[in-house]
This record gives C-alpha cells, structure tokens and sequence, in this order.
C-alpha cells in the first residue's frame, strides 16, 4: 500500500508513534485492525461544533477585522 501523507503530518506521527515505540507503518496496521475487528472505525467520527461562547468570540473577532478593514 502505497499513502501520500503531507511531509509535516509525516514528520508529527513518526515522531508521535516513536514514542510508543512504533513506526508508521506499525500504526497503521493497529488502525487497519482494529476497524476490521470493529467492523468500521476505530474511533467515533465527529464534526467539530464549537460552543456558544466560542461562537461569540468568532463573531466578535469577525466584527473586528471587518471594522479594522
């Protein structure tokens, strides 16, 4: 299996599964695994939902580049 991985993510998971004493090529085999045992995702997938306040925040930082523009 051949997998194009932006160089920066490469460099952060090789150095992230170092640290268990894995490589790469290790993780994804655990990940290939364990959703084959799961029959699906390893994990929960989810889309990001910021809270009210980081809502507000956003806006309020929005209002300020557009007035500063």
């Amino acid at each position: 299996m051949n997998l194009r991985i932006e160089p920066e993510v490469k460099t952060n998971a090789e150095e992230l599964f170092a640290s268990f004493g894995l490589t790469v090529t290790d993780a994804v085999n655990v990940f290939l695994r364990q959703s084959l045992m799961r029959g699906g995702f390893p994990f929960e997938i989810v889309r990001y939902q910021s809270n009210t306040v980081t809502q507000a925040v956003i806006a309020k930082s929005d209002e300020r580049e557009v007035f500063h523009e």
